[in-house]
């Protein structure tokens, strides 16, 4: 009698994500712990991380912090935003598009998203301004980069403040110019799971505006200049950045191009497969590489649950991201409009369900994932 093995399970969050990185790792925490220095936090690495991505994105300043949604709470106070003031942010995505702005005292305000691309929909937050918005906060969401131009233009004309919440989009281009350049302020996320993801929390905010720059710095270091130790000028933050993570990410850079590059590859091989199935209930992203990031690859699914079940007995693993709605969550709800319908993030929250698409992924592993989408029956 012969036996079989049952194919082992693709994760979508791989357990090896850093495994051909564990020397460097190591080798970083050694290099750290025995500097002479001693300097855990915000020392010389940190400054020259800062400096290799403002240079990589040819914006005024970057500043690293404790994470991304601190980058974004770092930016709302530094622009000043507070009690009584409007944020207008989607209504489909990453709890921090709500939280940070609650937690500067203000009200934030949902618009609905594009029905393919699942960004917010410019005209419906144009439809949302009144006397007390003071700035818009888009995101890029899974692969796709929000409309910046009609973003930017919107906010210059009604004379708003843009926050790009650019954290999962290190490395997207829209129209020549890189994601978190458009906005007067910008974040990238540093988590594990993010394109230039590390083993630890971290983010960055990135600005060519030099006072909110210099803001933000006083900010994530309990309001210390860095000039003058224990001399406070503002009410700040703890939100530094870690010396390991520095090192780790430096050392990593040269290979980021690389690692999106084949995120990009399956991406696209994942579309040109999937596009027929749209006249079947299962949409793919939009086809394309302008304005595209690659960090995770949704399909829209009518019959989502199913699908999810359909993977998992294929052994793979997909991942159904924001199963609600901000406005529609209980922390959230209290600030949202009362009787508030939007269709299209409520349609995406039924029906969003994510691959797998990081870089060390198999051509093998792809097909396997391929093939199992598309034996799905409709």
């Amino acid at each position: 009698m012969t036996t079989t093995t049952a194919a082992a399970t693709i994760p979508f969050f791989p357990p090896d994500l850093f495994e051909d990185d564990r020397d460097l790792l190591l080798d970083t925490v050694r290099e750290i712990a025995t500097d002479p220095a001693q300097r855990f936090i915000l020392g010389e690495r940190t400054a020259r991380f800062e400096e290799l991505l403002r240079t990589d994105l040819g914006a005024g300043d970057v500043i690293a912090c404790g994470s991304g949604t601190t980058a974004l709470t770092l930016i709302l106070r530094a622009m000043g935003i507070t009690a009584g003031d409007e944020v207008i942010v989607p209504a489909f995505g990453c709890a921090p598009l709500a939280n940070t702005v609650l937690g500067v005292g203000a009200t934030p305000v949902f618009a609905d998203i594009d029905p393919h691309t699942l960004v917010m929909d410019p005209d419906a937050a144009e439809a949302l301004i009144t006397p007390r918005t003071k700035a818009l906060m888009p995101a890029h969401m899974f692969s796709v980069m929000a409309d910046m131009p009609r973003l930017r233009a919107l906010a210059t004309r009604h004379g708003l403040r843009l926050i790009e919440d650019s954290a999962v989009a290190q490395g997207a281009v829209l129209d020549g110019r890189p994601a978190g350049t458009w906005g007067d302020a910008g974040v990238f996320s540093f988590v594990q799971v993010k394109s230039f993801g590390g083993p630890g929390e971290g983010g960055v905010v990135v600005t060519s505006d030099p006072e909110l720059a210099r803001t933000v710095r006083m900010l994530r270091n309990h309001g210390q200049d860095g000039t003058h130790r224990f001399r406070h000028h503002l009410v700040g933050l703890n939100s530094r950045f870690d010396e390991i993570l520095a090192a780790f990410q430096l050392r990593r850079h040269p290979g980021l191009a690389a690692r999106l590059a084949r995120r990009a590859e399956i991406a696209t091989h994942y579309t040109r497969h999937f596009t027929p199935l749209a006249t079947r209930g299962i949409l793919p992203p939009p086809p394309g590489t302008d304005g595209r990031c690659y960090y995770v690859y949704t399909l829209l699914a009518e019959r989502r649950d199913d699908l999810h079940r359909h993977l998992a007995a294929h052994h793979v693993d997909g991942h159904v991201y924001y199963p609600q709605p901000l406005p529609h969550q209980p922390a959230f709800a209290h600030t949202a409009a009362p009787g508030g319908h939007w269709p299209n993030a409520e349609r995406a929250a039924r029906q969003c369900l994510s691959l797998p698409v990081y870089p060390h992924l198999t051509d093998a592993e792809v097909e396997r994932i391929t093939t199992a989408v598309l034996t799905f029956p409709t």
